[in-house]
C-alpha cells in the first residue's frame, strides 16, 4: 500500500515519462508534482518505489522510469478519464465505419486504430459460420481435386484435396450436384453427420470425396491467420523505445507475421468485458516487456464476435488509447449490426 504522497509522485513520474520519454530525476519530479517537498524527501520516496519494483533506474541515467508493475498500478488506480480527449479525432471513426461489406468495415477499423494511435491497429474478423451455399469440384488430375466453396454471404474458399483414386469430371459433377441439392444451407458439422448416416447410399469414392470436401471446408473456416487484420506495423519503426533495438523489432514483426500468438492474445481479450490493458512483462499473455496492448471485444447484434486493439510501446498515452479502442469498438459493432 502506498501513501498519498507516494501515489502522487508515481503518477507524476509515469505521466512525465509517457510525455517526454526521458528518465525522470528528483528535481524534475519536484517541479512537476507541485508538492512542496525537498529533493532529499523525493529521493527517499523514489528509493521506496524502486524497492517495491514500481520504478527502475536505467544504467545510463540517474533518473527513473516506470516498470511493468508501475504501469499496471498507474493504469488500474491512477488513470483519470477525460471524456473530451479525442475531440475531432472521433469524427473519422464515425464517418469511415459506415455499414458496408464486413471485410471492408474490419479493414477500415484496423486502419483507423493505427492512424489515430500512431501505433499498430489489429482486428479479428468474426468467425465465419461453417455453412456453405454452393460447392463445386474441379478435376486437376493425378487424384487432385480443387474444392470451391461459396458461403451464403458470397465469400469463396478454395482448397486442394487428394482422392483415393482418380475421378472423372462427370463423377465430380455428380458429387457437387448431390451436395448442392441436399445439403446447401446446412452447417458443415450437420453435413458431416448426415454423410455418416447416408454413406451406404453413396458410392464409396463419392462418399469419400464429399467427406474430404467437408473436412477441407471446416479447415478453411478455421484458418485463424486469415482472421487477423493488421495495420500500421511500420509505425513501430519510428517509436523511440524500439528504434535502437533491432532485436526487439524483429521479434515483434515475427509475431505480426505468424499471427497465431496474436490470435491467442486477442481471443483472451474477447472473453472480457469492456476495454482491457495488457502490459508486457507482467504475464505470459504479452511476451515482450516493451509492449502493451489495449483491446476490447466488439459485437454483432448483441453477440461478441471479435476483438480489436492497439499495440504499441508500454510508454503510451493509455487514457487516449482507451478512448480510441472503446469508440472504435462501439462503431464497428454498430456498422456490422446494421448489415
Amino acid at each position: 500500500m502506498l501513501d498519498e504522497r507516494s501515489k502522487s509522485l508515481l503518477k507524476t513520474l509515469v505521466e512525465r515519462y509517457i510525455a517526454d520519454g526521458q528518465p525522470i530525476g528528483s528535481r524534475t519530479l519536484s517541479k512537476a508534482s507541485g508538492l512542496e517537498l525537498s529533493p532529499a524527501t523525493i529521493r527517499n520516496v523514489m528509493a521506496d518505489l524502486e524497492e517495491l519494483g514500481l520504478i527502475a533506474s536505467p544504467h545510463t541515467s540517474a533518473g527513473r522510469i516506470p516498470t511493468a508493475r508501475g504501469y499496471r498500478l498507474f493504469v488500474d488506480t491512477m488513470l483519470t478519464a477525460q471524456p473530451a480527449l479525442l475531440g475531432a479525432d472521433a469524427k473519422p471513426i464515425d464517418t469511415q465505419l459506415q455499414p458496408d461489406q464486413p471485410q471492408r468495415v474490419i479493414a477500415s477499423a484496423a486502419h483507423l486504430l493505427s492512424s489515430l494511435s500512431n501505433f499498430v491497429g489489429v482486428v479479428t474478423a468474426p468467425r465465419k459460420p461453417g455453412v456453405f451455399h454452393h460447392i463445386e469440384f474441379l478435376r486437376l488430375g493425378d487424384r487432385r481435386v480443387l474444392v470451391i466453396m461459396v458461403s451464403p454471404d458470397g465469400d469463396v474458399q478454395n482448397r486442394v484435396i487428394f482422392t483415393a483414386q482418380d475421378l472423372s469430371q462427370t463423377e465430380l459433377a455428380e458429387a457437387s450436384n448431390r451436395l448442392n441439392a441436399h445439403y446447401a444451407g446446412l452447417s458443415l458439422e450437420a453435413v458431416r453427420e448426415r454423410l455418416k448416416n447416408e454413406v451406404d447410399e453413396l458410392r464409396g469414392e463419392i462418399a469419400s470425396l464429399m467427406s474430404a470436401a467437408v473436412q477441407a471446408g471446416t479447415e478453411a473456416m478455421a484458418d485463424e491467420e486469415e482472421r487477423v487484420v493488421i495495420s500500421g506495423e511500420r509505425n513501430l519503426l519510428t517509436v523511440q523505445d524500439f528504434g535502437n533495438d533491432m532485436g526487439s523489432l524483429r521479434r515483434l514483426f515475427d509475431v505480426f507475421e505468424q499471427k497465431t500468438q496474436l490470435m491467442r492474445l486477442l481471443d483472451v481479450s474477447s472473453r472480457a468485458e469492456g476495454v482491457r490493458i495488457y502490459i508486457g512483462g507482467e504475464s505470459q499473455v504479452v511476451p515482450f516487456e516493451e509492449l502493451s496492448i489495449v483491446s476490447a471485444p466488439y459485437e454483432v447484434n448483441g453477440q461478441v464476435v471479435g476483438t480489436l486493439g492497439v499495440i504499441g510501446p508500454t510508454r503510451m498515452a493509455y487514457d487516449r488509447m482507451i478512448q480510441i479502442v472503446d469508440i472504435t469498438s462501439r462503431m464497428i459493432s454498430q456498422a456490422l449490426s446494421q448489415k
